[in-house]
C-alpha cells in the first residue's frame, strides 16, 4: 500500500534522514502550533507514516522567505539537523537563486557588495552604512539569464545569507523584484490572492548543494519551477537554453490546485 503523500509539497529527495522539497510561494516555513506551514505539514505527513510514535521530530536547518519557492532541506534527526544547520553557517551550502526583476540589469554579470541590518521589531531589512552597530556584510554574485528593457531574469548565487538579502538588494538598486510590495514593486506575480500574506514574489530557489550526514557524498538537488513563472518567459521572450529547459521540461501544476 502506498503512503499518503504530504500535502501540497513536491518531494524532490528523500533518502529516509534528508528531505528536500519544493516549497510553494506565500507558505511559511515554521509557525505557531496549528497554523499551516511547510514544517506543519511534513510533521503532519511523518505522523502518518509512523503512527505509533510518542513523539515527531522535524529538522528546520534553514528558511525560505514566506513569498520566496523552490528548494529546501529537512531532516529527521536532531544529528542530521546539526549537521546541515553547521553547513548552513559555514557557508559551505551552494544555494542558486532566480530572480525575476523590474528593469534592465546592467552589467550582466558582477557582485552586489552592500551592508545591510534587520529593523528593529520589524519583519523588513535595510541597507546601511558599514559603520552602523547592527551593520552585516551582504554579498552576492549574479547572472542575467535573458532580459528586455521592462524585465531582467537573474541568476544568483548567495555568499552571506542575511535577512531578505536578495530582496533588499536588489530593490535598492532599483530593480525590485516582481510582486515583492514589501520591498517597492507595483508589479503582480504569480496566484492572485486577496491575503497578501500568502502572495507569491519572483523569486525562487533554484537548487541547493550540500554534504549528506550520513552518505559522504555532496548532493545537488534542483527545485522545479511552478506554473506562475511560465507568463514572465512570455513577457521577456527568453531565449536563454537554461530557461526554455526550465519551462519545458520542469514545470509544476498551478499552486492554486494545492
Amino acid at each position: 500500500m502506498s503512503l499518503p503523500k504530504p500535502q501540497g509539497l513536491e518531494i524532490l529527495h528523500d533518502d529516509g534522514l534528508s528531505l528536500v522539497l519544493n516549497k510553494q510561494g506565500g507558505l511559511l516555513t515554521q509557525g505557531p502550533p496549528d497554523v499551516d506551514s511547510v514544517e506543519y505539514r511534513l510533521k503532519h505527513w511523518f505522523r502518518q507514516q509512523n503512527p505509533g510514535a510518542k513523539k515527531i521530530y522535524c529538522g528546520v536547518p534553514h528558511r525560505l522567505d514566506r513569498p520566496v519557492s523552490g528548494a529546501m532541506v529537512f531532516c529527521r534527526n536532531p544529528e542530521g539537523t546539526r549537521h546541515i544547520s553547521g553547513q548552513f553557517q559555514h557557508r559551505s551550502v551552494e544555494k542558486v537563486y532566480w530572480a525575476v526583476v523590474k528593469g534592465e540589469v546592467n552589467p550582466v554579470s558582477g557582485t552586489w557588495t552592500d551592508f545591510m541590518r534587520k529593523l528593529p521589531d520589524q519583519a523588513k531589512s535595510e541597507t546601511c552604512n558599514e559603520q552602523h552597530p547592527d551593520a552585516q556584510l551582504a554579498r552576492l554574485k549574479y547572472q542575467v539569464l535573458t532580459q528586455n528593457q521592462d524585465l531582467s531574469w537573474l541568476k544568483i548565487r548567495l555568499e552571506t545569507g542575511r535577512t531578505h538579502q536578495i530582496r533588499v538588494q536588489a530593490s535598492s538598486r532599483g530593480w525590485p523584484i516582481l510582486g515583492d510590495h514589501l520591498y517597492d514593486s507595483t508589479v503582480p506575480f504569480g496566484p492572485e490572492l486577496a491575503d497578501l500574506r500568502t502572495r507569491w514574489i519572483a523569486l525562487h530557489a533554484r537548487s541547493l548543494t550540500f554534504d549528506h550526514p550520513t552518505l559522504n557524498k555532496r548532493l545537488t538537488i534542483e527545485a522545479p519551477l511552478y506554473e506562475a513563472w511560465r507568463p514572465l518567459a512570455d513577457q521577456i521572450d527568453a531565449g536563454c537554453p537554461e530557461v526554455q529547459h526550465a519551462l519545458q521540461e520542469a514545470i509544476l501544476p498551478p499552486s492554486t490546485t494545492l
